[in-house]
């Protein structure tokens, strides 16, 4: 019998397959649909739309009613998710709609699931829940877009057969989950009140400048990159769209013990590390700019490391910082303010799509890493010592 934290840790894996199946569609929609860059980038930001509303309401649904009345529900939308983006390849408007539906189910799971992982791994060494959650989400957001574009790349059907395979993850996930213990204890008190840890300096000017990177950095190296180079690739720039998409972010996944390790020393050391490999990220991606042929696919192959690297390093000590801050009855709750933040930088590529043309791919490229080393400047100082972990 599988544990209850591996069962909960399989649905966040399939919720974010879910999250993630779409980025190396991209030119599968292109060649079909007619899609440009600008309208692409626009629905994989959708994404948004569903999912801010849905973490900040089910953050506090859960924070109140327990997490099982939040994750049961939630497998149900994301199956519909896949179903309308199915229906997207005829109505090509749906694809919004799907996108939306696609971030709605990941609102409902993410506040809610790293709490839950958090309360599943209380006999565990300090931090597990953190890390079992970013990891799970990792996997899932990187599998989903390589088994995506593989898929598309070299099977039949590529506008449906990616959403079939998350469908029957999810039908999966359903019946792992649906009876792992949920031992929070409905609120009686139904009065909404400021979250406490969002009002700390360590919050507002420690975490939160630089918590949109944490997505910004990922879908960069995704969403904007491999574009760049397909007209080199042709025949499997839909694959390597994934590839690239699944490295950045099992990346992600497999840092998360060194993450761990710098968190340990100091509550900042991840943070630093995390913001120096995303500037190298940047770095690399602007020889992308300047360069052609093998040398740019090399090229988006190291910054895809390393902005994973950033990507995976920020999310585990975000998740960790935020652990410690927040009281149980609000962990939910704070969980998802942090999830908004991060979320943010779903618009990095989209701004970049817009500037680009302007002012040139180097350009955004440098001024992305200095408004990265900006947002972890301003709370160099931002400490609150009289908070103990909860």
């Amino acid at each position: 019998m599988l544990s209850p934290w591996v069962r909960l840790a399989f649905a966040l894996f399939a919720v974010s397959w879910g999250a993630n199946q779409f980025a190396p569609m991209q030119l599968v929609y292109r060649e079909q649909l007619g899609l440009g860059s600008g309208s692409f980038t626009a629905m994989l930001a959708s994404y948004v739309v569903g999912l801010i509303p849905a973490l900040l309401y089910f953050g506090r649904v859960s924070d109140r009613f327990g997490r099982r009345a939040v994750i049961r529900p939630m497998i149900p939308v994301g199956i519909v998710s896949s179903l309308v983006l199915i229906a997207g390849a005829a109505v090509p408007d749906l694809l919004y709609l799907g996108r939306v539906l696609a971030g709605l189910a990941s609102g409902m799971a993410f506040g809610a699931g790293t709490a839950w992982m958090k309360e599943l791994s209380s006999t565990s060494q300090a931090g597990a829940g953190a890390r079992r959650a970013a990891v799970s989400l990792s996997a899932g957001f990187g599998c989903g877009a390589l088994f995506a574009g593989v898929i598309a790349q070299w099977l039949p059907a590529p506008e449906l057969l990616p959403y079939l395979v998350h469908i029957v993850l999810m039908v999966g996930a359903l019946a792992l989950v649906w009876s792992v213990p949920d031992a929070r204890a409905r609120a009686t008190d139904l009065v909404a009140k400021p979250l406490s840890a969002l009002a700390t300096s360590r919050f507002r000017w420690g975490i939160a400048p630089w918590a949109p990177w944490v997505f910004g950095v990922a879908t960069v190296s995704f969403a904007t990159l491999p574009p760049i180079v397909s007209e080199s690739l042709r025949s499997t720039s839909v694959a390597f769209t994934g590839l690239v998409a699944a490295l950045t972010l099992i990346t992600g996944a497999v840092i998360q013990p060194w993450a761990k390790r710098w968190s340990e020393q100091d509550d900042d050391a991840g943070i630093r590390v995390g913001i120096l490999l995303g500037v190298l990220g940047f770095g690399a991606a602007t020889v992308v700019a300047y360069t052609g042929g093998a040398l740019s696919v090399a090229a988006i192959v190291v910054a895809a490391f390393l902005l994973g690297s950033c990507y995976g390093i920020l999310l585990g000590s975000g998740l960790a910082s935020v652990e410690k801050l927040a009281p149980a009855d609000e962990l939910a709750q704070t969980v998802a303010v942090f999830y908004c933040l991060i979320y943010i930088g779903f618009a990095v590529p989209f701004v970049i799509s817009l500037l680009a043309p302007h002012v040139g791919y180097a350009a955004c490229f440098a001024g992305a890493a200095l408004l990265m080393l900006l947002s972890v400047a301003v709370g160099r100082k931002a400490k609150d010592p009289h908070l103990t972990p909860r």
